[in-house]
């Protein structure tokens, strides 16, 4: 496991969240979308999220409510300012959205709570680092040629879409071809609802070898990555990830690159028990 610059790297991981956050104390009411609170932290926009998450146990979007509901309810309590000016201070043009995402979080409309005369602000969420420790390595990979097939739901049921493009596989004796399996994730779950979420099902195909014409391609570029290797059941993988965002990550002097994480399958379900499953976790790096 690299630790080669750890505790710097640590440092700007802290830095950088504190950054964040003090960005959305100063600016309730502005710009709080992923994508810029991903530039303050000067981070791949693909894992920023999954970093904050995992590192504070709460979403960004979660992070931006809280704050934003605590200034709100201090401002009903200590000004007289009417209710739609205080919505609009922390970025809530429309009054009804405001009232509703207030009600939610106080149990109180902002009117009876400004009558209440009480501040009991939403707490932070904290999180404890997984306990379990995974092997990491930093390795150069080569490009990898994909013939995929799309996948747009939660990621647990990209199976079908392996099934799918495993039979095509074998009845075009396309196996001789073929490397192995991989999936590439698009999009991080914690920000997109899962019905929504896209990922690919792909062979890596041999050098020279060309995908189908009927089959989608999608190329994998080259370079450094951390590999985490997991040995179980696809459905503990989300635990494997946890470990490389939230432990490894911000102690390994690495940073990541502005790309999905992809998934290297060693052995295949069809042959090979739950538990005796491997899958390699791919995430790149700069």
């Amino acid at each position: 496991m690299a630790k080669q610059g750890g505790t710097h790297m640590a440092e700007t991981y802290e830095k950088r969240m504190l950054r964040v956050l003090d960005y959305i104390h100063v600016n309730p009411d502005g710009d709080l979308s992923l994508d810029r609170l991903a530039d303050v932290a000067a981070m791949s926009r693909f894992h920023w999220h999954r970093v904050f998450h995992a590192m504070t146990g709460e979403t960004c979007a979660q992070a931006v409510r809280r704050v934003r509901m605590n200034r709100a309810a201090c401002w009903l309590v200590q000004t007289d300012w009417p209710v739609a000016e205080i919505a609009a201070r922390v970025g809530y043009p429309a009054i009804q959205s405001f009232g509703r995402v207030f009600r939610q979080t106080f149990g109180l409309t902002p009117a009876k709570f400004r009558t209440q005369g009480t501040i009991c602000a939403p707490g932070l969420q904290t999180r404890e680092r997984p306990t379990r420790m995974y092997d990491v390595t930093i390795e150069q990979e080569p490009a990898r040629q994909l013939a995929v097939v799309p996948h747009k739901g939660p990621y647990l049921e990209i199976g079908k879409a392996f099934e799918s493009i495993g039979a095509i596989a074998t009845a075009r004796n396309l196996w001789p071809d073929i490397e192995r399996m991989v999936g590439v994730y698009l999009d991080d779950p914690g920000t997109v609802a899962p019905e929504d979420l896209r990922s690919m099902a792909g062979l890596e195909l041999k050098p020279g070898v060309d995908a189908p014409q009927d089959l989608d391609s999608h190329q994998i570029a080259g370079g450094k990555v951390a590999r985490l290797r997991y040995v179980g059941p696809y459905a503990g993988l989300s635990n494997a990830y946890d470990y490389l965002f939230c432990s490894w990550l911000p102690e390994s002097g690495a940073d990541p690159d502005d790309a999905p994480c992809y998934e290297v399958y060693i052995n295949s379900p069809a042959v090979s028990a739950p538990e005796e499953l491997i899958t390699d976790i791919c995430l790149p790096l700069k």
